[in-house]
């Protein structure tokens, strides 16, 4: 799904990566049975002092809502039935803290009814209580947060990166769910004004959704937020600034089919649709249920991962490396790349060299040369304040391009967590 990249002899034209339309007539995704034990990701409460509502031994059914914690919002839904073998601390990337929940699947699977609640009155508050896990991982809590008016939703039915299809699969085969689900969005939320974004083709055949329908250049990183935001909106997001400070929430197209489903159905959907990248950079569509462990998927294609190759969640240009195979699909995983060891780009010490490749092709007009060097110093305010950090739109083509091999999506990213972190702890001190 990846085109030819264009990249002209004369350097100061700027190198271009392509999204490619996936064909009107797609084949069914592989159907991944599913393995005798799921991992599910609890987000880490700070309510750990007080007693765990549910503990390893305690048996779990299929759709259940799993809180782990009284007066924690946080919760996690049983995509299988069985008994919860571990719930262990796991550290994710930039600091991100979670709880990794294992249920080992029983032989008779047994399927919890309290959703049924919801669907037969459908609200606000239900669809956030059970729903949040569902396939995409639907945002549904910022039009709880009294601090955001939103006034657009904009359905994005292109992937945020090169190589994956999992979004377009679900827009060109779930209309009918993708359907459903924008009008559960109307009937929760009161917003009208509901945008679906589709890769640059034709609009028609979306007509019956009651939408608007934009199409979005396929030229990457056309399909992020901020992007969607200049050239479809024609709305800035100002450096620091979120799209919903702007009143604009974006879900992607499977999240919205998720919820059209799990209203249509009765029942949580529970499982995923992701890409599959092989090593020779060959995709698969295929479905697997949420928790599965990579190496019940890799042994199903015959993946071997070898010393020294990659395991990317996500795409070639925005995705982050994991390291062990037990590591489990989540609601928002997209995407599993296995990288070979001899396509692996390995960072280096040599200094930027001012070649200003990565000024000509970063989409935001950062000065990226002027702002790793501050970065790779630690100075993260000052690369805030003075060199456009936080303009960033995280698109990775800054680090693809460099000549030498400084890594500089990951200094960006690890800037943006530090600043983070910093103003959460001083809000904390008060």
């Amino acid at each position: 799904m990846l085109s030819m990249l264009q990249k002209s002899f004369v350097s100061l034209t700027k190198s271009r990566f392509e999204y490619e339309v996936l064909p009107a007539k797609l084949l069914e995704p592989d159907h991944v049975t599913t393995s005798n034990i799921v991992t599910l990701f609890h987000p880490k409460s700070a309510l750990l002092n007080v007693p765990a509502l549910f503990r390893v031994g305690d048996m779990v059914n299929t759709g259940q809502k799993i809180s782990l914690f009284a007066d924690d919002p946080a919760y996690v839904i049983a995509t299988a039935t069985g008994r919860i073998s571990s719930i262990s601390p796991l550290t994710g990337d930039y600091g991100k803290s979670y709880l990794a929940l294992s249920i080992h699947i029983a032989e008779k699977q047994v399927l919890d009814n309290e959703f049924e609640t919801v669907v037969q009155n459908p609200t606000l508050e239900g669809v956030i209580n059970f729903l949040a896990f569902a396939p995409g991982r639907p945002p549904l809590s910022i039009f709880a947060d009294p601090q955001h008016r939103i006034k657009t939703i904009v359905i994005n039915g292109v992937d945020s990166d090169l190589l994956i299809g999992t979004n377009q699969y679900i827009v060109k085969s779930k209309l009918k769910a993708v359907k459903r689900g924008i009008q559960i969005l109307k009937s929760i939320t009161g917003i009208e004004r509901i945008i679906l974004t589709v890769a640059g083709e034709s609009l028609q055949g979306y007509g019956h959704l009651g939408v608007e329908v934009k199409a979005v250049n396929t030229t990457y990183p056309s399909a992020l937020p901020e992007l969607i935001m200049k050239n479809v909106l024609g709305q800035i997001v100002p450096a620091g600034q979120r799209c919903e400070d702007l009143g604009v929430s974006f879900f992607s197209a499977e999240s919205v089919a998720a919820l059209g489903t799990a209203f249509d159905s009765g029942r949580i959907p529970l499982t995923k649709i992701i890409t599959l990248i092989r090593k020779d950079n060959s995709q698969k569509l295929i479905e697997v249920k949420i928790g599965t462990p990579l190496k019940h998927i890799f042994a199903k294609y015959g993946l071997t991962v070898n010393e020294k190759d990659r395991i990317i969640f996500g795409g070639p240009m925005r995705g982050l490396a994991v390291y062990s195979l037990e590591h489990s699909i989540q609601p928002d995983t997209d995407a599993i790349m296995v990288l070979d060891q001899s396509q692996a780009a390995y960072s280096s010490n040599y200094p930027c060299v001012n070649c200003g490749e990565c000024v000509r092709i970063c989409p935001a007009k950062i000065q990226v040369n002027l702002l790793i060097r501050f970065l790779e110093a630690g100075q993260y305010e000052q690369a805030a304040d003075y060199n456009d950090l936080l303009s960033c739109v995280e698109c990775g083509l800054c680090s693809f391009v460099c000549v030498s091999k400084i890594p500089i999506f990951q200094y960006i990213k690890l800037a943006k967590y530090e600043i983070e972190r910093t103003k959460t702890a001083e809000a904390a001190d008060g």
